[in-house]
């Protein structure tokens, strides 16, 4: 099939590969390739929307170990001419250059406007966005600073990896399980960013991560899609040209994915 044939455009984020073991890091890696195997026959475009990896920092001549079957896979959809998007997380925001010049895909670090047919889209990974979380904006600013990421270069990388696997693993253990209860639209951050940028512009669809909770949520006429992730739920998006659906992937194949689809108090 000629890419001029093909017509879906997939979402998917949040694989946090490296975790909780090697083990189960790997049998989730080889799911997201047998996915990536099974839509490249109808992908137009692939956004893989942040927290790709865990953890990942490039040092001048040297990248963490693993991921091979990933980074093979994207790299065969790229060179047969499917564009694939990149955008940082929070886990894997010192993704700098070996990605997109080794794998062929486009790098972002905001979110970004997309317009496909007659829809208009805000894609982003969602971490520092909307009010609240003051913490982590702060976090956030320090970590993106040129100066932090020097000196976090000099560290060996046995120890600075193992270090930020360490924190990851202590970040999640403390805070993960809040990811899996919806709050209400009245404490849902990217949910209040998307009200806030509708004030001053029209979207259709705003399509974010992080959040690691499948959710497919009206504003008014808009939507806002939250991909969830593929720890635990192995949910992804994909917009057909008309609407955007909710998918699970499950048995190899993908099916109508149960998300939070009603807007509650």
């Amino acid at each position: 099939m000629d890419n001029k044939d093909k017509s879906n455009i997939y979402f998917a984020s949040d694989f946090h590969l490296g975790v909780p073991t090697y083990e189960k890091s790997l049998e989730r890696e080889k799911d997201l390739v047998r996915w990536l195997d099974h839509i490249k026959s109808d992908a137009l475009e692939i956004f893989l929307v942040g927290d790709i990896f865990d953890f990942w920092f490039e040092y001048k001549h040297a990248i963490p170990k693993g991921f091979v079957r990933l980074q093979g896979k994207i790299a065969e959809l790229t060179d047969s001419g499917i564009k694939i998007h990149v955008f940082t997380g929070n886990h894997d925001m010192w993704i700098f250059d070996y990605i997109p010049k080794e794998l062929g895909v486009t790098l972002y670090r905001e979110p970004q406007i997309f317009n496909f047919g007659t829809k208009r889209f805000l894609i982003g990974h969602g971490d520092g966005l909307g009010p609240g979380d003051k913490g982590y904006k702060f976090i956030k600013k320090v970590f993106e600073n040129k100066l932090s990421q020097w000196a976090f270069a000099r560290l060996h990388p046995n120890f600075g990896i193992w270090l930020a696997n360490y924190s990851s693993r202590t970040s999640r253990a403390a805070t993960g399980h809040e990811d899996e209860v919806f709050k209400g639209v009245a404490n849902e951050w990217l949910y209040q960013y998307c009200q806030e940028k509708l004030k001053s512009e029209h979207f259709d669809y705003f399509v974010f991560g992080h959040r690691h909770l499948p959710l497919n949520l009206p504003i008014g006429e808009s939507r806002y899609i939250n991909l969830g992730d593929w720890l635990k739920y192995m949910t992804y998006a994909v917009f057909d040209g008309e609407q955007v659906h909710m998918k699970r992937w499950e048995n190899n194949t993908g099916v109508d994915a149960k998300v939070i689809d009603q807007v509650n108090s």
